[in-house]
């Protein structure tokens, strides 16, 4: 992989962790509104598979933790933290937050709320694509949670059935809020549904970048030839709760051993730096760049002005004669 490859997926993967371990303390304030799902502890995935994206033909389908997805396809950093802050100066203007942030100038279809939501979403999209013949993909993120809805078995079944550009990336970071997926998840795989889907399943190490950047080339890479979807299971941890707040009576010892044993900067760092194609002078300052960009990120976001009552009758199909 060339340097400027590596650099790239370095700096994607430390700015997602600064962003999020920002928010856990920009949380912890007060001045942060609703509810924040930390991506932390799973950058290798989103960074592993938007790596083989582009902004104008590829399109992705997020989740209530799609703050890593966003960086991963580009969306900037100072319009997500405003949106975070609630500011006009969002990616959404203020008025979707955490939960909704969305750039469909960068293919990024929005975080979404619901879970399972995602896969029809991109089933759309990889149709359009299709249509277009532009050799677009469009990609669903989900959860080991979502992967038991119906809307995303019913989406695995489209795919096939339409022969659609698609990619479905199952983030199965163990547990759908507290519920363990070893519980919940019925034969034990999600990757080992594909099979009754016609589609290949794989299972990659979620703490590892280039496991989940080679997985998921050769499924974008069929997708943009024709050969239809593919299902990837990517297995991982998040570092925090589900949410901010979120005590996690649930689990015990294993965030503490991810973070000392498996964590994908570290494993990332250690391997290019043993086998010099980069140096730790280089990391470091992708470090020290991305640290004060998430300064300037959050200065700028509080700083910034709040919707108006005015605001509320932009941005929708009807207008409701709001009295003023």
């Amino acid at each position: 992989m060339e340097e400027k490859v590596l650099l790239r997926a370095y700096r994607t993967m430390r700015t997602i962790r600064a962003f999020e371990e920002r928010l856990h303390t920009e949380f912890a304030t007060g001045d942060i509104p609703g509810f924040v799902h930390l991506y932390a502890g799973e950058e290798a995935s989103a960074t592993g598979v938007c790596m083989h994206l582009d902004d104008d033909r590829d399109a992705i389908a997020s989740t209530h933790r799609g703050h890593g997805h966003c960086i991963a396809k580009n969306v900037d950093v100072k319009a997500m933290m405003a949106e975070i802050y609630g500011r006009t100066t969002g990616s959404c203007h203020g008025k979707g937050g955490s939960m909704h942030i969305a750039d469909l100038a960068k293919g990024m279809l929005g975080a979404n709320g619901i879970v399972g939501g995602g896969p029809p979403l991109i089933c759309g999209a990889a149709l359009a694509a299709k249509q277009r013949g532009d050799g677009g993909v469009a990609v669903a993120f989900f959860g080991d949670g979502g992967s038991n809805q119906g809307t995303t078995l019913e989406s695995l079944n489209l795919a096939t059935v339409w022969q659609l550009p698609a990619v479905f990336v199952a983030e199965n970071n163990g547990y759908a809020e507290a519920t363990a997926a070893s519980w919940s998840v019925g034969g034990g795989s999600i990757a080992a549904r594909a099979s009754a889907f016609g589609m290949p399943g794989v299972t990659v190490d979620g703490f590892d970048f280039f496991a989940v950047h080679e997985a998921a080339g050769e499924a974008v890479e069929r997708a943009r030839s024709g050969a239809g979807p593919t299902l990837i299971e990517v297995q991982l941890t998040r570092y925090y709760g589900h949410f901010e707040g979120d005590q996690q009576t649930y689990r015990a010892t294993e965030v503490q051993e991810a973070r000392a044993h498996l964590d994908c900067l570290k494993r990332f760092r250690a391997r290019v730096t043993e086998s010099a194609e980069l140096t730790a002078p280089e990391l470091d300052a992708v470090d020290a760049e991305v640290a004060r960009l998430i300064d300037e990120a959050v200065a700028e976001a509080k700083a910034a002005p709040e919707p108006t009552r005015a605001d509320l009758e932009t941005d929708v199909y009807i207008s409701y004669g709001i009295p003023h």
